[in-house]
């Protein structure tokens, strides 16, 4: 407490001095007054402090103000971000193709279409000259002539039955010879379907569909042998779909079913798919796994062997997160902070997939409509790291 002596005013009529001691007494008031102004100006404002959050055995309580400082929302998927773009071919469809090898052995006489000509179905291809063939016809028209006299010859005995004057057993030996005429008639003709019309030793080579030649392995004058490679391949050009090379720790989010978007810079073109299949071996060196998409409307630019850029609508079960909401703990557990119906908050531990966009999948841990915090997760678990 400051006190402040006055000074005794001199008598009536008298000049005088101020007394030393008084005046200085004034001035040490004045400078102290004036310090307390200047402290009191220059205090700082109070700074709002978080309380520590009281932890119970399972989860931990906050009070309303504590509350406050977090940003709490529901899980969905609506927000769910494409996946990073990962490289894809086009390709033809397994049941796009066709080969054609020799059917007999023979020697090549004629080529009659190059690769990238479109054919129709029915269209000769190759020509060759094959003995075999030849033999194969003349074992035809052989089992067609004994085929044809098995059956006279069970008529007759048909009818001499039917007449009274033939025996049962000379019936019996008849119909089984018939039986047997038709079975060696019946592999004949197998034998020699595949030579595609003709006559003697010439053999031609068919399309069996119209198409595309993808390739052509035959030249005039080669020897074919059946079993070898394929001389002429063939392709429907509207059977083909995108093969997506994706990296293996991707894979657990993708299915089938699920929408993808495919860039095709050489035709500049961004194609509408949905995924067809998934692969079943990872590639030992690039640890990718290839997955089909089949595209909504292929394009006619579109040619097998053509490079994409694929992004994937979003994770298997089509639940994302902010990246603020997952916070690392222990180095590698990926946690999040619910919120339960009684106000109280407990950690669960999620397994996420790729983040884009300030956003993560959830690929396992949380279900669509639980309330997690989403901002301000560390005032909860000041020991754990944001995931990004």
């Amino acid at each position: 407490m400051l006190s402040i002596h006055r000074c005794t005013p001199a008598p009536s009529g008298v000049i005088a001095l101020p007394r030393r001691s008084c005046l200085a007494q004034r001035i040490r008031a004045a400078l102290v007054v004036g310090l307390l102004l200047v402290a009191s100006g220059c205090q700082e404002a109070p700074v709002a402090k978080i309380p520590a959050p009281v932890r119970d055995r399972q989860a931990t309580v906050l009070t309303p103000e504590q509350v406050g400082f977090l940003k709490i929302e529901e899980v969905g998927g609506g927000g769910d971000a494409p996946s990073a773009a990962v490289p894809g071919r086009v390709a033809y469809r397994p049941q796009a193709l066709s080969s054609l090898g020799a059917p007999f052995s023979g020697r090549i006489t004629s080529v009659t279409v190059r690769p990238g000509e479109r054919v129709r179905a029915g269209a000769p291809l190759v020509v060759l000259q094959s003995a075999d063939a030849s033999a194969a016809r003349s074992q035809l028209e052989q089992a067609t002539a004994r085929a044809s006299a098995a059956e006279d010859q069970l008529r007759r005995q048909t009818d001499m039955m039917a007449r009274g004057v033939g025996l049962e057993v000379e019936r019996v030996e008849a119909e089984a010879r018939a039986k047997e005429a038709r079975a060696e008639l019946e592999r004949s003709r197998r034998a020699i379907a595949f030579a595609g019309g003709g006559q003697g030793s010439e053999v031609i080579l068919r399309a069996p569909a119209a198409g595309v030649v993808v390739s052509v392995r035959a030249s005039a004058g080669a020897i074919a042998e059946p079993g070898g490679e394929p001389l002429v391949e063939l392709a429907d050009p509207g059977r083909v779909w995108v093969v997506a090379e994706v990296p293996e720790p991707e894979v657990a989010r993708i299915a089938a079913g699920q929408q993808a978007r495919v860039r095709v810079p050489a035709i500049d073109a961004t194609l509408e798919g949905v995924v067809d299949g998934i692969g079943s071996a990872v590639d030992a060196t690039s640890r990718r796994l290839p997955v089909y998409i089949a595209l909504k409307v292929p394009p006619a630019r579109l040619t097998p062997g053509m490079l994409s850029e694929v992004q994937f609508a979003g994770s298997r079960d089509g639940l994302s997160v902010p990246v603020s909401a997952v916070l690392i703990k222990d180095g590698h557990r990926r946690v999040v902070y619910l919120q339960r119906a009684d106000g109280k908050f407990e950690v669960r531990e999620v397994r996420t997939g790729r983040s884009s966009g300030g956003r993560v999948a959830i690929l396992e841990g949380l279900s669509a409509g639980e309330r997690i915090v989403v901002k301000g997760a560390l005032l909860l678990d000041g020991e754990a790291e944001l995931l990004l």
